[in-house]
């Protein structure tokens, strides 16, 4: 490439890069490309929308020398954009209404024993590897939607930052194993399928268990919502027997 236009480029990317609306461009693009690509793979688990964004955006602010910080503040908006978002998973959620009360005491089973293993499994291997505290604190909320996980993990003593890091990793390893484990014990009940995930994995899931079918999904989000919940009320009650 001539020099010129080696010039030109790096002129047109100083320019680019002083403008907030870039990153949230760059966050657009890299999901609509990566839920494209999910699709012509017919959905494959390992070809999950969110994790293919997640490393081409992260590969493009290494090679670029971007700092997280001026990322954030371009999409930020989609970051605010979380909570209307996980508020808006109740719109499907009451056309199902009445199967969710028929379903209310397997729901509240499931719901108490999948919120407790996903606490008690995380912090309970970290102890024993020796983790300090706030690490445990840390990941004691990392099955929950990354704003209440941020404040839970602030009230227990561990670090916000870091369970944000834990929730989007939990959020996506759940949504690329969730569907072959359920294949594997032959789950064939959508519901079920949809409520596991969302509990394990929040919204990263949720939006996964949509691709599968809309029942999946709904019981998905009404997972998500209940576990965050549930967790703000145990996750402080658990932490008590490490501190």
């Amino acid at each position: 490439m001539p020099i010129g236009a080696i010039q030109n480029v790096a002129q047109l990317w100083v320019y680019l890069s002083a403008s907030p609306l870039l990153w949230l461009f760059a966050t657009l693009a890299a999901y609509a490309i990566a839920d494209r690509f999910s699709a012509a793979t017919n959905r494959h688990p390992l070809a999950n929308p969110v994790l293919l964004a997640t490393i081409a955006l992260a590969s493009l602010l290494a090679l670029t020398h971007t700092p997280y910080t001026t990322y954030f503040a371009g999409a930020q908006f989609v970051h605010f954009m979380l909570g209307p978002a996980t508020v808006a998973l109740a719109v499907p959620l009451a056309a199902e209404w009445g199967r969710v009360k028929r379903l209310a005491i397997p729901i509240a089973i499931a719901l108490f024993a999948g919120s407790l293993t996903a606490i008690f499994s995380a912090v309970g291997i970290a102890w024993l590897l020796g983790a300090p505290h706030a690490v445990l604190a840390s990941l004691a909320p990392k099955s929950v939607t990354t704003p209440i996980a941020m404040g839970i993990a602030s009230m227990i003593g561990g670090l916000p930052s870091l369970t944000a890091t834990l929730v989007v990793v939990t959020g996506i390893l759940t949504a690329v194993i969730a569907g072959p484990i359920s294949r594997l014990l032959r789950m064939k009940d959508h519901a079920a399928h949809g409520f596991a995930s969302g509990l394990a994995g929040h919204g990263i899931a949720t939006a996964s268990a949509y691709h599968d079918s809309r029942i999946a999904g709904i019981f998905a989000g009404l997972a998500l919502a209940l576990n965050g919940v549930l967790t703000s009320i145990l996750a402080p009650l658990v932490m008590k027997l490490w501190s």
